[in-house]
């Protein structure tokens, strides 16, 4: 576990090996966050992220200013929340660890159903996976948001995929990084 200091301190590849894996298999949001840090004004001796907020906000800053077929790439980059990637055991560490955390594994029959029609039906509608911080969420708060939002627009639910994505990245940042 790198501290800010030591990331501010890595170059292109060291970088990006260590955040790539802060946006689900995007590891281009911080490799082109790498290049935001040569703009940053007033170096300093802290570097070019002072604090742990700023390397988010610019990590945020890269992934909202991708295309929109970028964008929705990562969102679909995303794996279905209690789905059968998870079943298989093909998740990320992180995503499994997410899960764990929200209650999401070891479902009885029932509930694994209810997830994945709700999963079927939410992709069906807005052609990606359901997303939301499934750390700050337990499981019947996560079934109650998949029934509300699969009611909103493609373009809300495009705008809250990525908010959900940033909440996911700042709490894995908070995780590789040593304070």
């Amino acid at each position: 576990m790198p501290t800010l200091a030591e990331i501010n301190e890595m170059d292109r590849a060291a970088f990006t090996a260590v955040l790539g894996g802060l946006f689900e298999h995007s590891p281009w949001v911080a490799e082109e966050t790498w290049d935001r840090r040569l703009g940053l004004s007033s170096l300093g001796e802290a570097g070019p992220f002072r604090e742990a907020a700023q390397l988010q906000a610019e990590l945020c800053a890269t992934m909202r200013g991708a295309s929109r077929e970028r964008q929705l790439a990562l969102i679909r980059a995303h794996p279905d929340l209690a789905g059968r990637l998870a079943l298989a055991g093909k998740l990320t560490a992180e995503s499994t660890r997410e899960q764990a955390s929200a209650g999401l594994t070891g479902m009885g029959a029932d509930e694994f159903g209810a997830f994945q029609k709700l999963n079927d039906a939410y992709r069906a509608r807005f052609g990606f996976p359901f997303i939301i911080c499934a750390r700050l969420n337990a499981r019947a708060a996560i079934l109650s948001a998949m029934q509300t939002r699969i009611s909103n627009t493609p373009e809300q639910e495009h705008a809250a995929a990525l908010a959900e994505i940033e909440k996911i990245a700042g709490l894995r940042l908070q995780d590789v990084l040593k304070t």
